[in-house]
């Protein structure tokens, strides 16, 4: 066994890795940016290397840094986790040049499977039935656009080195094939170094279902069984579970002999995953990637095995000391990703410090955040994965419901909350779900505001006003009387007032949302609220920072900001007089208009790139654009003025 790794990536999964190779008795090594100086990873592993600024570009997909932290370091092998330079056969033949063992599998092996279009040429050949579509060289947009219209409407352009939704695009009529393919296009190459894209006909209702291998140096590759990961949002995976719901053991049996043809057809080694759609009945193969997988805790759980350790083991030339007839399916379990994102804003990123972060400790929580932390702009918003295990499906997914309503985290804005309406969507509940499942229910898994953590803001906020400086607060205080009190409030971009009515230990909360009824309330040094709302004991984490309230309870947070009274008009976040504002930091890839130009409602303006998603932003109405203040390539904040369009 090797006596130390160095962990090429980030995050969650770089203190996960870490953790089982601290648990084998190997010395670890982390990488960091400067953005992660202060990161879990880096705390938790015993040496800690520095490889260049934020950007990935500079960091983790600099691929001389890493080598030259890993001749530093003196590292025996090296774990390139997920993402990144996960699945880059030229970085993975570097490590093994450098006298290091590369923990994956072999540079022919990546490029043949890395690649969706060689990937899908292979498993063609060997049998296994695969998606229409194109896969050729040709990639100009002419040519594509000629095989697009041959393929046939809807489609589906893909990154060929892609994974996690990157340079990806559903594509509905021909009209839109080109603005879809360049912006594919420039996604894939930020963020796999590679802007070649593939085809395919669109399957409108397909389950997404995947099955895990695990292959020796020795010749034994064995199927670990099948994950569903049809809960996708623009195509990335938010909910995953082990086994399949309503998998028949044939089927299971099939899809599973298929994924090994296709290992064994490239000599695999390591831990990967074969990914199929299916449909009607039938399965096609979508891609394989040669990388552990963000959800692979839930096939540790139902298997018993630690796939970090396999992968350690047979990279360090261990033979798998069981076969297929040994492994067996215990339970059911479910994995929820947290990611930094505004549900309520079309999920855009959201950056920042995060003020608080607790998770349940009852269940399997991968994280690489805690209190302090900085979630930045340059990397994937990905915070945190939830894993619940229970006898059943239905055990699985109410412990994991359960466990999400104890998630606290205050900062950034976080998708939990949203994550417990998908697991209480009669289709998820029933096991029935495809792809299009999320999307087609958009409007109803946005969760509403809620008028008790709103209340409950505002007297955290009065209460803790009141300690600082009773008399200057101006609320019309009187003794022995109820008194009155306006509060001026602003919830995301919506402002709106409170009505705060206090008596002898209550209060009476009017606004968004309707009249609140908090008595005896207390709020202890951890921000830990209590009072019995609407007659019922109510217990919610509250935090204040940064000027604003946070309110954790349920798995959800809301972030309110009051005005002081007199302090001037709330200002507008997205528009303002005919200014279009950034809606988050970034940097700009593509300006769509010049000075002069007429717009129409809902017409792109310019695209800004943040956490590696490319984001449109759009005219709020008809006019004509007076200024355009970015080009491409310049980085903005939020809140900043991008165009400037007359209203006409």
């Amino acid at each position: 066994m090797f006596d130390s790794l160095l962990v090429a990536n980030r995050g969650e999964i770089a203190a996960r890795v870490i953790r089982t190779a601290r648990r084998m008795g190997i010395r670890t090594v982390a990488v960091y940016s400067d953005a992660d100086a202060g990161a879990v990873h880096v705390e938790e592993a015993d040496r800690a290397l520095r490889i260049g600024p934020g950007p990935v570009a500079d960091s983790y997909l600099n691929q001389a840094a890493l080598l030259t932290a890993i001749a530093d370091s003196g590292a025996q092998a090296v774990h390139p986790g997920y993402g990144f330079l996960s699945e880059n056969p030229d970085f993975a033949t570097a490590v093994g040049e450098a006298g290091a063992t590369f923990v994956g599998p072999s540079p022919d092996a990546i490029r043949a499977m890395g690649s969706k279009i060689e990937a899908k040429r292979l498993v063609a050949s060997a049998g296994a039935p695969v998606v229409p579509g194109y896969a050729g060289a040709d990639q100009t947009a002419l040519g594509l656009a000629e095989h697009a219209a041959r393929l046939g409407y809807p489609l589906l352009i893909k990154a060929s080195m892609g994974g996690g939704g990157r340079g990806m695009r559903i594509v509905a009529e021909h009209g839109n094939f080109d603005e879809a393919l360049a912006s594919a296009k420039r996604e894939a190459a930020a963020s796999f170094g590679d802007d070649t894209v593939l085809l395919e006909r669109y399957l409108t209702a397909p389950k997404h279902i995947e099955i895990q291998i695990l292959a020796d140096s020795a010749g034994r590759t064995l199927s670990l069984f099948e994950r569903d990961c049809s809960v996708q949002r623009r195509h990335q995976k938010v909910i995953e579970e082990a086994p399949a719901p309503g998998m028949d053991a044939p089927t299971r049996r099939a899809m599973g002999e298929a994924a090994v043809r296709a290992a064994r057809a490239v000599g695999y080694v390591g831990a990967g995953t074969v990914e199929f759609v299916t449909e009607s009945g039938e399965f096609y193969f979508l891609e394989m990637n040669t990388r552990l997988q963000v959800e692979h805790p839930v096939t540790e759980a139902v298997t018993g095995l630690d796939l970090v350790e396999w992968q350690l083991r047979i990279a360090a030339g261990e033979p798998l000391p069981f076969d297929q007839d040994d492994l067996g399916l215990d339970g059911h379990a479910v994995e929820a990703r947290i990611y930094a994102e505004n549900a309520r804003r079309n999920f855009l990123p959201s950056t920042g410090s995060l003020h608080w972060v607790s998770f349940p400790g009852d269940v399997r929580v991968d994280s690489g955040i805690r209190t302090g932390s900085v979630v930045s702009p340059h990397y994937d918003p990905m915070l945190a994965k939830v894993v619940a295990h229970g006898a059943d499906r239905r055990q699985a997914v109410a412990a994991l419901r359960a466990a999400l309503r104890e998630v606290e985290i205050a900062g950034a804005e976080h998708n939990v909350a949203w994550l417990g309406n998908v697991l209480d969507h009669p289709a998820f509940v029933a096991g029935t779900h495809t792809t299009g499942t999320v999307e087609e229910s958009a409007d109803a898994l946005v969760p509403k505001p809620d008028p008790v953590a709103i209340a409950i803001a505002s007297v955290v906020w009065v209460l803790g006003r009141r300690q600082l400086d009773p008399w200057s607060l101006g609320d019309g205080f009187q003794a022995n009387l109820p008194h009155e009190q306006v509060l001026q409030v602003r919830r995301g971009r919506e402002r709106s007032e409170v009505r705060l009515i206090t008596g002898e230990e209550w209060f009476r909360v009017a606004g968004p949302g309707g009249e609140v009824q908090i008595h005896a309330p207390t709020l202890e040094d951890d921000g830990l609220f209590r009072a019995t709302v609407n007659g019922q004991l109510t217990t919610a984490r509250t935090v204040e920072a940064d000027g604003d309230v946070f309110v954790m309870r349920e798995g959800a947070t809301e972030r309110i900001t009051f005005v002081v009274p007199d302090a001037g008009a709330f200002a507008d976040i997205v528009e303002a007089g005919g200014r279009v504002l950034a809606p988050m930091p970034g940097q700009v890839v593509s300006v769509a208009v010049s000075e002069g130009d007429r717009v129409r409602p809902g017409d792109v303006l310019l695209v800004v790139e943040a956490m590696k998603m490319e984001h449109e932003v759009r005219a709020p109405g008809p006019g004509t654009v007076t200024a355009v203040r970015f080009a491409p390539g310049e980085r903005v904040e939020e809140g900043v003025e991008l165009v400037s369009v007359d209203d006409d």
